[in-house]
């Protein structure tokens, strides 16, 4: 009898601890599909006009995200940024450009100065937004989104200098990340933007 009343309290404490367990993991699974969900389309931001311009509005389509600089020896990757865009608009992708003078400060100028610089030296097309923070303690929402595994459920990164490029997938989830020196046009880029 004692002994029948020893295996009925060990089956007892497996079955609790199976099932703590089990429910653990469950909480686990929900929070990383919770994680899983998160993706651009939360974002309002403001562009150079001061619109609102709603990431929403993208669904379905392909981003690349990347912050400019007016006066950095990577400025003319805007004339192939103008390239893709116009190549690849009507096939479902779109480049959100963010001024920013977080380095060395190359972008120095107001929007108004900013988007008659990219009109008038690049012909620029694509939406180009209110210039922002993409480093430190003034980073902006998207780019903390971008950056922080936390928030994008992918991985952590850092923006090391302009010309950054956060491929966006059309769930609005982020899938790479491009080096500032690797130029918009090459075949890595272009095979995501095509796939």
């Amino acid at each position: 009898m004692k002994k029948l009343l020893v295996l009925t309290c060990s089956a007892l404490f497996l079955f609790s601890c199976q099932n703590q367990a089990q429910t653990k993991k469950s909480n686990k699974n929900k929070s990383e599909i919770a994680m899983e969900k998160q993706n651009i389309y939360q974002f309002k931001v403001e562009d150079l006009s001061g619109n609102v311009f709603d990431f929403a509005s993208l669904k379905g389509k392909k981003l690349m995200i990347v912050n400019t600089a007016s006066k950095c020896g990577l400025t003319p990757q805007y004339k192939d940024l103008e390239v893709i865009y116009k190549e690849y608009k009507d096939k479902g992708f779109v480049i959100v450009g963010f001024p920013a003078n977080d380095f060395a400060s190359q972008e120095p100028g107001t929007n108004e100065e900013i988007a008659s610089f990219c009109q008038l030296n690049y012909g620029v097309t694509f939406p180009m937004m209110d210039k922002v923070s993409v480093k430190g303690d003034d980073m902006c929402a998207i780019y903390q989104f971008l950056t922080q595994k936390s928030k994008n459920g992918v991985q952590d990164s850092e923006v090391s200098w302009n010309f950054q490029k956060y491929l966006i997938n059309e769930n609005g989830e982020l899938e790479k990340v491009i080096a500032p020196q690797t130029l918009p046009t090459d075949a890595s880029v272009i095979d995501w933007i095509k796939a």
